[in-house]
């Protein structure tokens, strides 16, 4: 079978690891399901363009496993017999209708074309035919993909169903990996700059993948597989540069949909810090610089220096903001444990990175020893390494979670600076700034409570928020926003209302 040889003579070891875990999920599904009762949903995108391969590689070594196949990698069945739904939309692309049915009739899929909702699709295919498991192409990332497993249940209130999800744990580089290696079709909108493609109402060609014709100097783009960061595949998709999420000011009184607003979370590891040993000066410091950029900080927490107590928090972050920067608990001592947690976090193994490994030998030289070599054991198939010359080693991101090895702020405003300086990669700028202003005003706060609280109301896009510095000293109103003419607006509401001065 092609799809298994190809992966065989590949020297990608990663991908290797990838593709076998795939198959054994799909192998086993095939074990538990008869094959009348399972079915497949496809709809022309990369993801699921992989999956459909992958279910031509597991169904035939599946027939291996049950004798009804010698095993003739050269062998090629002309037919699919796994159901394969399709819902048809008229947002759909052309070229996707196009790619689909196309890749249907190479490959002998047929195809129950649905034209309704994906519920009320499932609901009729439930009915017309027994199907208790369904493959999907869902991954790490996806807004879907939030709790699921690589066996889940379908939810509650929809129809009754296994979701059998091979590749959850693929990253974007895996994905094309395996399409390149493979050297099978895909829809070519990815070769014109697409890098996720939803409707045709909210997908452009991915911004990041722009570049001038030098002959005509006009834009073009670049091929898709061409973007580093797979954490920004969804730049493309217009309307949802945040996933759709809801950022929710602190006014108390209203929730505003911010989707240009990209969000961070800060997750310090230190037993020393909750003891009140040491002070915590890198959060303050990753929040003052990532509100310089137009990112808004959504969560900052401290946890202990235990594996669990790491994953649990980067788990609940990493699936609801753009990006988890994480520090402490990083090196050889028994209580750097925020690699292991990641790993935890992922449900991945950790593997030594050669690559990694070489890099502290250069830095620490004769020193090198075999903790040294355990703090090259990374999160196996997520791991990428964030190189720059001005840092000792690179830093380790694993899909949208940073670790930061810093230990001061020194530290830290060097690797900061080194991904401001990659930011077309790792750290994309927001694409507009934060508008800060501030007034102070001698008022007691029960003099300001009530007009603020009005006027939070009158402009719910605006934060509002007061503090003092002393007991004593005056109250300072802080205002901000992204819009700058709503947040002169609400300042001089505020001092029309409490007559104050800036």
């Amino acid at each position: 079978m092609e799809i298994d040889e190809a992966i065989r003579e590949s020297n990608d070891q990663r991908l290797k690891t990838k593709y076998n875990n795939s198959i054994n999920v799909i192998r086993r599904a095939l074990a538990l399901y008869p094959v009348e009762e399972v079915a497949f949903s496809f709809n022309g995108g990369k993801d699921s363009t992989v999956l459909l391969h992958l279910l031509r590689a597991g169904y035939f070594l599946h027939q291996v496993d049950c004798g009804l196949s010698n095993g003739d990698l050269s062998s090629h069945a002309s037919t699919f017999p796994i159901r394969t739904i399709y819902f048809e939309s008229p947002s759909a692309f052309p070229e996707i209708n196009s790619f689909t049915y196309e890749t249907a009739s190479s490959y002998g899929v047929h195809l129950d074309i649905l034209r309704q909702d994906f519920k009320s699709g499932l609901e009729a295919l439930l009915k017309s035919k027994p199907t208790r498991a369904i493959f999907l192409g869902v991954r790490i990332g996806d807004p879907t993909a939030v709790g699921q497993e690589q066996f889940s249940p379908s939810s509650p209130g929809w129809p009754p169903f296994m979701r059998v999800n091979p590749v959850l744990d693929w990253s974007y580089r895996d994905v094309w990996a395996f399409l390149l290696t493979c050297k099978v079709p895909y829809c070519h909108l990815y070769d014109q700059g697409y890098t996720s493609i939803g409707s045709v109402h909210d997908t452009t060609p991915n911004a990041l993948l722009s570049v001038k014709d030098s002959a005509s100097g006009k834009e073009k783009f670049r091929p898709a597989y061409m973007l580093t960061d797979g954490r920004l595949e969804r730049a493309g998709r217009a309307r949802k540069l945040n996933a759709g999420r809801i950022t929710t000011f602190s006014n108390g009184h209203k929730s505003v949909e911010n989707s240009g607003i990209l969000t961070a979370s800060i997750v310090a590891v230190g037993d020393e810090i909750l003891f009140g040993s040491v002070e915590d000066q890198l959060g303050p410091f990753l929040c003052k610089k990532l509100h310089s950029i137009g990112w808004k900080v959504s969560h900052i927490a401290v946890v202990r220096s235990d594996v669990d107590s790491v994953a649990k928090e980067v788990e609940r972050q990493k699936s609801t903001s753009d990006m988890v920067f994480l520090y402490g608990g990083f090196g050889p001592l028994h209580s750097d444990v925020s690699i292991a947690g990641v790993a935890k976090a992922f449900s991945v193994p950790l593997d030594l990175n050669k690559e990694f490994e070489e890099h502290l030998r250069r830095l620490y030289g004769e020193k090198c020893t075999a903790d040294c070599n355990e703090m090259a054991r990374l999160p196996q198939g997520i791991t990428e390494l964030v190189q720059h010359e001005k840092l000792p080693v690179p830093l380790i991101k694993c899909e949208n979670v940073m670790i930061l090895s810093a230990t001061n702020v020194d530290e830290l405003e060097q690797q900061w600076d080194s991904l401001i300086n990659l930011r077309c990669s790792y750290l994309l700028p927001s694409t507009e700034s934060f508008v800060s202003k501030h007034l102070t005003t001698s008022l007691s706060d029960l003099e300001v409570a009530q007009p603020l609280s009005k006027l939070c109301i009158e402009f719910p896009d605006i934060y509002i928020g007061c503090y003092r510095k002393l007991r004593s000293g005056p109250i300072t109103v802080t205002l901000e926003g992204k819009d700058e003419k709503m947040v002169e607006a609400a300042m001089e509401a505020v001092s029309r209302t409490l007559s104050i001065s800036s």
